[in-house]
């Protein structure tokens, strides 16, 4: 998934070694499937509303990081480190 936004990516080293297996796939048939990476990322903003197919748990979990409530600085793509650190 290639976002202007870094988002995406963070959300991911965030999340992914703590989802589920139904999770994981829920969130890879997310990243693959709609044609246009800007529409992930409309949704997640609520910019636009999703449409009833992923409109799931993973997407919900998405919108939330979003918002970023803790008010993290968020200017730049994570190193691609975290795809190799053992789960915790």
């Amino acid at each position: 998934l290639i976002l202007v936004h870094p988002f995406p990516s963070l959300f991911a080293k965030e999340n992914l070694n703590r989802m589920s297996e139904q999770q994981l796939n829920l969130y890879d048939r997310l990243i693959n499937e709609p044609s246009n990476d800007w529409d992930i990322y409309y949704w997640a903003t609520e910019a636009k509303p999703t449409p009833a197919e992923f409109d799931h748990e993973v997407m919900a979990m998405l919108r939330d990081f979003a918002k970023n409530k803790k008010r993290e600085q968020r200017l730049r793509q994570p190193d691609l480190e975290y795809l190799f650190e053992p789960p915790r």
